[in-house]
């Protein structure tokens, strides 16, 4: 399935991204109640699921929060223009998500159901994009560049997850070895490999990488660590990408 987070904060469930199988991935890992989505970018594999927001809306009784860049809120309204237009105009009360946006940028940390988000600036190609640290943990997808500054946010983390394509390289995305050497660089105690194209087998990077790197599977679960930096590894390789 497509990348994306569930976070479970002390105060709540929110996403980071939105991909088509959002509706599915909440299902399998028992979500409750999403009261907030926190977005990388505006790429389709990470937006269109935006829709399956719609009962949490609902359920709230309030939109349901977008925190994101405005270039990115600019494409979310055009892509589900339906979702702000006059409610009057509905069909019925349910035929529409209720949606709001919260403008976040770069290096500018906020505060969200309890915990402290801190937005990273990364590159995917030639477009800016986001990054997420929270705690000792960090979510890098879609990353072909991770400018200097950024590195240096980056230091101390128990847990990178990064975006790895293929092993050859790529106008968009990280390559394997490209990775790794930002791995090198940035010493993470663990890092886990994703957006990753058929072209990576699961087994083969199993056997081949070093154990603190491994490739993530649907599923996947990372506790979040916060202040001193953990001692504990996840090494375990099973499950499916």
């Amino acid at each position: 399935m497509r990348t994306g987070v569930l976070v479970r904060a002390p105060e709540g469930e929110f996403v980071i991204d939105a991909g088509p199988e959002l509706r599915l991935q909440l299902v399998r890992e028992r979500a409750s109640l999403i009261r907030a989505a926190v977005m990388t970018h505006a790429h389709a594999d990470h937006i269109m699921g935006i829709d399956d927001l719609r009962i949490f809306g609902f359920r709230l009784h309030a939109a349901v929060p977008i925190h994101c860049e405005d270039n990115v809120e600019k494409q979310i309204r055009e892509t589900f223009a339906y979702a702000f237009t006059d409610p009057a105009t509905h069909s019925h009360q349910y035929a529409a998500p209720k949606l709001s946006f919260s403008r976040i940028a770069p290096e500018q940390p906020f505060q969200l159901l309890g915990l402290q988000v801190l937005p990273i600036r990364l590159r995917h190609g030639s477009l800016d994009i986001l990054g997420f640290r929270i705690g000792n943990t960090a979510f890098c997808t879609d990353v072909s560049t991770i400018p200097a500054q950024s590195r240096e946010l980056l230091q101390g983390l128990d847990t990178l997850v990064l975006s790895v394509l293929r092993r050859e390289p790529h106008p968009t995305h990280l390559h394997l070895d490209a990775a790794l050497k930002i791995i090198r660089q940035l010493q993470p105690r663990q890092t886990f490999l994703t957006h990753m194209s058929h072209e990576l087998d699961y087994d083969e990077l199993c056997r081949t990488l070093p154990p603190e790197i491994r490739p993530a599977w649907d599923g996947l679960r990372i506790p979040l660590t916060t202040g001193i930096r953990s001692e504990r590894r996840n090494t375990a390789c099973q499950g499916q990408q």
